[in-house]
């Protein structure tokens, strides 16, 4: 907490000996009321918690217009609901997709995992464990034409494939 004051109150009295100098067709009654209401915020910020103080960094940046959305308090308030810029995401085409393996037929349980073998590092052990765990993810983050293939590769071996 001491760290902190030692770096506002510098500021704050640079800001309070400049505050004459910034209007100066102001009166010093008004200079004087901006530098009490500024020792009073100052003093109010000081006063606050580690997590008071978090949740007000990110309600200033918002309401400034510097943070679009990105840090969101852990309260749950959006950046919409606290005043700032509203958190409106294009839809983004999905490019990385994995590849699930449903179900198989008992019948066709050697060919799926050969199936599977043939696109994992998999060896023949990891690979009949992985497709008795069924259902399970083969394989993630590929593309949507390299999961197609593979979606098809495994239907044709006698399994039900997904692609989420």
């Amino acid at each position: 907490m001491r760290r902190l004051a030692s770096k506002i109150l510098p500021t704050h009295r640079f800001l309070a000996s400049k505050a004459s100098r910034l209007r100066p067709f102001s009166s010093s009654a008004a200079a004087d009321s901006r530098t009490q209401k500024l020792e009073r915020i100052a003093d109010e910020l000081l006063g606050l918690n580690k997590i008071e103080r978090h949740d007000y960094s990110i309600l200033y940046r918002l309401k400034l217009g510097l943070d679009s959305g990105a840090g969101i308090s852990g309260h749950g308030m959006s950046a919409a609901a606290e005043g700032g810029a509203p958190a409106v995401e294009e839809a983004k085409e999905k490019t990385a997709f994995d590849v699930k393996l449903e179900k198989f037929d008992s019948a066709a349980k050697i060919k799926v995992i050969k199936e599977v073998r043939t696109f994992t590092d998999l060896g023949l052990k990891e690979a009949k464990e992985m497709v008795e765990k069924a259902p399970v993810v083969l394989k993630k983050g590929v593309t949507k034409e390299e999961a197609e293939q593979i979606v098809a590769k495994l239907k044709d071996a006698g399994a039900t494939a997904i692609l989420e």
